[in-house]
C-alpha cells in the first residue's frame, strides 16, 4: 500500500497511490486530498469562485507586505489613488522614487511640511555641490543656499517684503546676465563695499556704475568715454565725460564732441556751445570779458519798431521818407532797460517822430543832423516798464 500522510500540498507524493493498491486506499487518498486543500486554503470560507489566473497570482510572488501595507495601495482606478490611500511614511523614514514625478490637474499643488515648527527642505544632491530650497522655520525665511544644511551658505532669502542676496559673509554676491555676445552683472564687491553694475561676469572688472556711501560713480578710471544717455523720441541728449579732451559735456545727441551745449574742463572753466536764455532771471556777480551786444539794422520809412526782444542796439537808415519810432518789449517795471540807436540821414533830411513816452532834457527832442550820411546817436533808459523813457543824444553830426 502506497499512501503518505499529508496536511499540506508540499507533503503530497505525486506517484501515490500505485496501481496495486486496493480501492479503499484510493478512498483514503481522496479524503486526504480534501483535508490538504481545506488546510492549505483555509481562508477560502465563502461560496465565491477564485477567478485569478496563475499569472495574476504569480504577481504576488516575493511580496512581503502586510495586509495593512497593501491597503495603502488600494488603487481605485489605474493611475489614481483613493483619498484615504495617500502615500505615507513613518517619522524618520525615507521614500525613494526612481523616476519622474508629474503632478497634473487644473490647480495642482505640492505641499512640503505639516505646519509644524521645523525646517522643510527640497534638496538637490549634486556630484560636487549640493543646493537646497528650504523654509528656515526658526527665522521665517525662504532660503536658497549651497550645501544641505538649512540656514548655512544662504544665496538668496525671502521674508516679508524683502529679498536678500548673500548671508553676511565676506564674499562678493552677484546677479550675472549671461548674454550671447556680452555678459553684464549687478553685484556687491565686498572687498571695497560697493554696489557695482559692470560688463562681464567678474565682479570688480569693467565697472559701468558703482555706488558707495553717498556717492554714485560712472566709469572705472579706464581711458574711455562714459555717458549718461537720454534716448528721446525725436532728440537724444547726453551727460558724459569726453575722455579724449578731459571735459564734462552736456549736449544733444549721443556722441561726445558733437553739439555740446556745455563743456567743463579740469579748471572748472565752462564753454558754451549755444546761448543761455535767462527768462528774465538774474545773472548775479558776473565778470564780463570780450563781450558783444546783439545789433539790429533796418531801413525804410513810416513806423519802425525797436523791439528789445531782438537786442538793445539798433541802426536805422532813412530811405525815402520820414520815420516814426516805437519801442516794444521793455523790461518789467522795477528793472532797468536801455537801448541805443544809430540814425543815418539820407539826402533829403528826413525827420524823426519819437514815442510820447520819451522824456528829453529840457522837454524837447534834439534836432536831427542834416546832410546825407550824417550820423546821430541816441540812448534811452527806463525803469518802469516803458512808461517813461529818458532820452539823450549821445552824439551828433558824425559821419
Amino acid at each position: 500500500m502506497a499512501k503518505e500522510t499529508a496536511t499540506y500540498i508540499s507533503q503530497l507524493v505525486a506517484t501515490n497511490p500505485v496501481a496495486s493498491d486496493s480501492v479503499s486506499v484510493g478512498d483514503d487518498h481522496l479524503r486526504m486530498l480534501k483535508t490538504v486543500l481545506k488546510t492549505q486554503f483555509s481562508g477560502l470560507t465563502g461560496t465565491t469562485a477564485v477567478s485569478s489566473s496563475e499569472a495574476e497570482l504569480n504577481i504576488l510572488d516575493g511580496v512581503t507586505a502586510t495586509a495593512a501595507e497593501l491597503n495603502y495601495l488600494d488603487i481605485t482606478t489605474l493611475g489614481t489613488s483613493a483619498n484615504s490611500k495617500a502615500l505615507t511614511q513613518s517619522s524618520g523614514g525615507v521614500v525613494t522614487i526612481a523616476g519622474d514625478v508629474v503632478v497634473s490637474g487644473t490647480t495642482p499643488k505640492v505641499t512640503i511640511g505639516d505646519a509644524g515648527a521645523e525646517d522643510t527642505t527640497l534638496l538637490f544632491d549634486g556630484n560636487a555641490k549640493d543646493f537646497y530650497v528650504a523654509l528656515d522655520d526658526s527665522a521665517d525665511k525662504l532660503v536658497i543656499g549651497e550645501g544641505s544644511t538649512v540656514g548655512t551658505n544662504s544665496i538668496l532669502t525671502i521674508t516679508d517684503d524683502t529679498v536678500t542676496l548673500g548671508d553676511g559673509a565676506a564674499v562678493d554676491t552677484a546677479i550675472v546676465f549671461d548674454g550671447n555676445a556680452k555678459d553684464f552683472y549687478v553685484a556687491l564687491d565686498d572687498s571695497v563695499d560697493k554696489l557695482i553694475i559692470g560688463e562681464g561676469s567678474t565682479v570688480g572688472t569693467n565697472e559701468i556704475l558703482s555706488i558707495t556711501d553717498d556717492t554714485v560713480t560712472i566709469g572705472d578710471g579706464a581711458a574711455v568715454d562714459t555717458y549718461l544717455n537720454f534716448d528721446g523720441n525725436a532728440v537724444d541728449y547726453r551727460i558724459g565725460l569726453d575722455d579724449g579732451t578731459d571735459k564734462l559735456e552736456i549736449g544733444a545727441g549721443v556722441a561726445h564732441g558733437t553739439t555740446a551745449a556745455i563743456a567743463i574742463d579740469s579748471a572748472a572753466d565752462m564753454l558754451l556751445g549755444g546761448y543761455i536764455n535767462f527768462q528774465d532771471e538774474l545773472a548775479i556777480r558776473p565778470e564780463i570779458k570780450d563781450y558783444a551786444e546783439s545789433y539790429t539794422a533796418s531801413t525804410g520809412t513810416g513806423t519802425v519798431t525797436l523791439d528789445l526782444a531782438n537786442g538793445n542796439v539798433f541802426q536805422h537808415t532813412a530811405d525815402g521818407g520820414n520815420v516814426t519810432f516805437a519801442f516794444s518789449n521793455p523790461p518789467a517795471s522795477g528793472r532797468a532797460g536801455s537801448l541805443t540807436l544809430k540814425w543815418i540821414q539820407d539826402s533829403s533830411d528826413r525827420t524823426i517822430t519819437w514815442p510820447g513816452a520819451v522824456d528829453w532834457p529840457g522837454g524837447s527832442a534834439p534836432d536831427v543832423t542834416s546832410g546825407s550820411g550824417k550820423v546821430d546817436i541816441y540812448t534811452f533808459f527806463t525803469v518802469d516798464g516803458g512808461t517813461i523813457w529818458y532820452g539823450f543824444q549821445a552824439g551828433a553830426e558824425m559821419g
